[in-house]
């Protein structure tokens, strides 16, 4: 069985190729720039990018199973490629915020459309987007600047994210189910600071900014802190639109993911890691 990763130098989308690997399956990974892959040599790379389909072709020769990473404008014309190459399942990375109802995803209703065997992947918030937007502050000062300290978020390890993907991928009984992902329990800011402080064995600060400033924080820092800053902020609801009252997280209705799910548990057989294990995942990355 040949399985192609789509989005595979991604957070998720290593972790994907990596328990494929264990699994002794051969992995297809698909990436825009193959020289920056650093994958083991028995992982096949191949260059293509998701927004051009038209370059796609050679990367679904042979491949039975695919991940799919979610690109809208080109999902249609993707799993179509894919059903007539001889591709049978595909699993979707999504959302949580979908299972909430905060927006539709066009990617998983083309996916559940196509005729194939399909599983939709719905994570909360990645834990590793926090260190996208907190390891350069930790890294230079050793401190965390940010409203909504005490918030309680619900967000799952990558890793347990891929754990899910690689079961529907290889394992039968998934076909059209839809898993929503989560850590163990809520986390605030404040205990997350406390945990990544833990992990390096460092005081790290938590120090409470308004939104204007965090925002200001975010958006100095390029990539994907200055693209997720609005919506992660309050500035904007999922679809773009501006909350009526402006203040935060309240404007949107998070009820369905205020408890932890258990579709990492019964998918996988263990709990899902908490925010702890995460931050002694990535200390390194903090120091």
């Amino acid at each position: 069985m040949k399985v192609l990763v789509t989005g595979a130098t991604g957070f998720v989308g290593r972790n994907v190729v990596a328990r494929l690997r264990r699994a002794g399956v051969e992995v297809r990974a698909l990436t825009r720039d193959p020289a920056r892959a650093r994958f083991p040599r028995d992982v096949e790379v191949v260059r293509g990018d998701l927004a051009d389909p038209a370059g796609l072709g050679a990367a679904f020769e042979g491949v039975e199973r695919m991940y799919l990473f979610p690109v809208e404008e080109t999902a249609r014309e993707v799993v179509a490629m894919a059903r007539n190459a001889g591709v049978r399942r595909i699993v979707d990375l999504s959302a949580a915020s979908v299972t909430a109802g905060l927006h539709a995803n066009p990617v998983e209703e083309v996916v559940a459309a196509s005729g194939l065997e399909w599983t939709h992947v719905r994570p909360g918030g990645f834990m590793t987007n926090m260190l996208q937007i907190w390891a350069p502050a930790i890294r230079a000062e050793r401190v965390v600047r940010h409203p909504f300290g005490d918030e309680p978020m619900m967000l799952v390890h990558e890793d347990d994210i891929a754990a899910v993907a690689v079961a529907a991928l290889l394992e039968d009984g998934h076909h059209g189910q839809a898993y929503t992902l989560t850590g163990p329990a809520p986390v605030t800011v404040r205990e997350q600071v406390a945990a990544i402080a833990d992990a390096l064995g460092e005081e790290v600060r938590y120090e409470e900014v308004d939104r204007e400033r965090a925002r200001e924080l975010m958006r100095a820092q390029g990539g994907f802190a200055a693209e997720s800053a609005d919506l992660m902020l309050g500035f904007v609801e999922y679809g773009g639109e501006s909350p009526d009252t402006g203040s935060g997280y309240a404007e949107q209705d998070w009820s369905a993911l205020e408890k932890p799910w258990p579709d990492v548990e019964r998918v996988t057989g263990r709990p899902p890691r908490a925010f702890a294990e995460w931050a002694r995942d990535h200390v390194d990355d903090f120091r």
